[in-house]
């Protein structure tokens, strides 16, 4: 007999940006695994269930175990922040239940990304067309990760960082910034969402220039916008095009 593993995606932290589908999962799954950060949110919410918290650097590791419990009949659950899909756990369950030939069924429960909730806080600048790109380079190399910064600053697209700043990648958003400014002015507006849905939440808004002056870290997302983007009554706005 095989069991069912869910790839959820719970959104930024708080309860309230918790879908119902995703919050139905967890309460169903009789031992969820993720990584402890992620884990110790969830326990707020649903302090009686069975957590597997392991660390980070722990995904092929983790995600393993959770297919092995599946596989003995069991109803599991592996969460991410955010949404499953994007930077999530979905790819690499796929990868591994594929490499293992395993039967367990699998279902992905998508949830509110950080562009969005970031956009939510800071106006409406995701209006158009855009970019996510993550600056963390322990799976992607550097070079190519500024490329696509580069790619994104040519077809003037609003570009959102996942991942911008650590201990170790201290001038990778000055890196983008500069990228970007040559292809828009230094003006453009750029905001950062610090703690989205969690204790301490923020929001500053900015300028691209000025980035490198800002605040940033692991728990912020920046969003920068296109050609278009303006400021107004604090908040960034994206025109879509449409005529008013």
């Amino acid at each position: 007999m095989t069991g069912k593993l869910t790839v959820i995606g719970f959104g930024p932290g708080d309860k309230g940006n918790m879908t119902f589908r995703a919050a139905d999962a967890v309460q169903e799954a009789d031992v969820i695994y993720g990584y402890d950060v992620y884990t110790d949110l969830l326990k707020e919410f649903f302090p009686d269930k069975e957590y597997r918290p392991s660390k980070m650097l722990r995904e092929v590791e983790r995600c393993t175990a959770a297919i092995e419990e599946a596989e003995k009949g069991k109803n599991v659950a592996i969460v991410s922040s955010g949404d499953s899909g994007i930077y999530g756990m979905a790819g690499i369950v796929y990868q591994i239940a594929e490499e293992r030939r395993s039967e367990i069924e699998i279902d992905v429960v998508p949830g509110i990304t950080a562009a969005s909730a970031a956009a939510s806080l800071l106006g409406a600048p995701l209006m158009h067309d855009l970019a996510i790109i993550s600056l963390s380079d322990l799976l992607t190399p550097l070079d190519l990760i500024m490329k696509r910064v580069q790619c994104a600053g040519e077809g003037d697209m609003i570009v959102c960082l996942y991942n911008p700043k650590s201990k170790k990648r201290t001038d990778y958003v000055e890196r983008a910034a500069d990228i970007l400014m040559r292809f828009r002015n230094a003006d453009t507006p750029a905001g950062i969402a610090r703690n989205i849905g969690r204790k301490d939440e923020n929001i500053t808004i900015t300028t691209l220039g000025n980035l490198k002056n800002e605040k940033i870290d692991m728990f912020s997302t920046i969003v920068i916008g296109n050609s278009q983007t303006y400021v107004s009554g604090g908040r960034m706005i994206t025109p879509r095009g449409y005529r008013i």
